[in-house]
C-alpha cells in the first residue's frame, strides 16, 4: 500500500478509535429558589410593586434594589448569579432575547412543579400539595439506584413536603425537610443549628427558615461529601404569598448569597474543586401587577414562565441565551447529562436533557 493511503487510512481509523472528550463533570448540585419570578431575576425589583410597600421599607428597598436600568438593577438584586452564573455558565428563560422556560404539568405550582422538575414530566395524577408519597421516581433516586452513587445522594429543603415529593421511605435518599432536626456535619456547629430552629418561631408551620436549610445543607456536604446534593429554597415563594415585596426581595438577595457561599466551599474542596456542575430553577412562575405577582396557578397568566441556569467545568460560558425554548421537564434529565447518565433510559416520558454541555 503506498505511503500516502497508508497515512489516510490510519487518520480515519484514529478518528474511529479516538475517546470522546473527557467529561469533568463528577458531582452535581441542584439549587430551587420556589417562586422567584423570571421578572426579578432578569429585570430586578419592580419599581410599581415597591410602591406598596410601607414607607420605612420603602425608602430601603428603593435604595437597595432600585436603579435606572433592568441590567443595574438584577445586579444590584443578585450581584453573585450576575457577575458568575451569567458570566461563565448560561442562563435560559429571558424573554427580552426570545428565550422561554415553561412549565408543561398543567397546575403551575409547587408539588406538581417539583415532580416535573426531578422526574423529568408532569403527571396529571400529581395535582395538590397534600403529603402523599410521590410514585413517579426522581432523578435523585434513579441515581442513588447506582452503584457510583449509592448513599451519596442527598436533598434538603425548607419545605416539609419534599420526604413525600422525593419519595425518601422509597428511594433511600436522605432528605432533610421543613422543622426535621439537622443530623450531618461538624457536631456542635449542628447542635448549635438546631438550637437556634427550637428557638426560632415557627411563622409557617411547614416551612423552615432558608438560612437554617442552607447551612444544614453546607454541613453535609462538607461531612458526607455527596456526588449529588439538591438543595431547595423557599423564602421567595412565602414571603410573595404573604404580599410582603420587601422581603421577597431580600429573600431572592439572601439566596444570591448563599449561592455564592455554596460555589466558593465547592471551589475550596479537592473533591469538589473544577469538577462539580451547578443548576439553579424554581418550581413555577407567578403572576404580574399590585395582586398577580403574590400568587401562581393555572389560572393566573404568567405562572407558567420560569427560568434556568447552569455552570460547570461542561458547559461553555454562554451568558444568558438568545431564541431557546425550554421546558421544566428538561432539568432532570440535564442533571443526569452533567454526570455522563442517560435518565431518559428510565421512562419514555422523562424529557430530553438541555443542551447546555459538551
Amino acid at each position: 500500500m503506498p505511503l500516502l493511503y497508508r497515512l489516510v487510512a490510519l487518520t480515519i481509523l484514529a478518528a474511529l478509535v479516538s475517546p470522546a472528550i473527557a467529561r469533568e463533570t463528577e458531582n452535581v448540585v441542584l439549587v430551587t429558589m420556589d417562586g422567584l419570578r423570571w421578572q426579578e431575576l432578569f429585570g430586578g425589583g419592580d419599581e410599581r410593586l415597591m410602591q406598596d410597600v410601607g414607607a420605612e421599607e420603602r425608602v430601603r428597598i428603593k435604595q437597595r434594589y432600585n436603579a435606572e436600568t433592568a441590567e443595574a438593577r438584577r445586579m444590584a438584586l443578585m450581584p453573585f448569579f450576575w457577575s458568575k452564573i451569567a458570566t461563565e455558565g448560561q442562563v435560559l428563560g429571558d424573554p427580552s432575547k426570545g428565550s422561554t422556560v415553561k412549565v408543561t404539568n398543567g397546575h403551575d405550582f409547587s408539588y406538581p412543579g417539583y415532580n416535573e422538575l426531578l422526574c423529568g414530566f408532569g403527571d396529571p395524577a400529581v395535582n395538590s400539595n397534600e403529603k402523599v408519597y410521590n410514585e413517579n421516581v426522581t432523578v435523585l433516586e434513579w441515581l442513588n439506584q447506582k452503584p457510583a452513587y449509592r448513599g451519596r445522594v442527598a436533598a434538603y429543603g425548607s419545605w416539609d413536603v419534599f420526604p413525600f415529593i422525593i419519595n425518601d421511605r422509597r428511594s433511600r435518599v436522605y432528605v432533610n425537610a421543613g422543622w426535621a432536626p439537622l443530623e450531618y456535619g461538624d457536631n456542635a456547629t449542628v447542635a448549635e443549628l438546631n438550637a437556634l430552629a427550637r428557638d426560632l418561631p415557627r411563622y409557617w408551620a411547614g416551612v423552615r427558615f432558608d438560612a437554617i436549610t442552607f447551612r444544614g445543607a453546607l454541613e453535609h456536604l462538607k461531612a458526607e461529601k455527596p456526588r449529588v446534593l439538591y438543595l431547595s429554597l423557599g423564602e421567595t415563594d412565602d414571603w410573595a404569598h404573604a404580599g410582603r415585596y420587601e422581603l421577597y426581595l431580600d429573600a431572592a438577595a439572601v439566596a444570591d448569597d448563599q449561592l455564592r457561599r455554596l460555589w466558593e466551599t465547592l471551589q475550596s474542596m479537592d473533591e469538589y474543586r473544577g469538577k462539580t456542575s451547578l443548576v439553579i430553577t424554581t418550581d413555577h412562575g407567578r403572576g404580574d401587577g399590585p395582586v398577580g405577582w403574590k400568587s401562581h396557578s393555572v389560572d393566573i397568566e404568567g405562572s407558567n414562565r420560569m427560568w434556568i441556569a447552569v455552570i460547570g467545568p461542561d458547559t461553555p460560558s454562554r451568558g444568558v441565551l438568545k431564541d431557546v425554548e425550554a421546558t421544566q421537564s428538561q432539568v432532570a434529565a440535564t442533571v443526569a447529562k452533567l454526570l455522563g447518565e442517560d435518565f431518559t433510559t428510565h421512562d419514555s416520558r422523562v424529557a430530553q436533557a438541555l443542551e447546555v454541555s459538551e
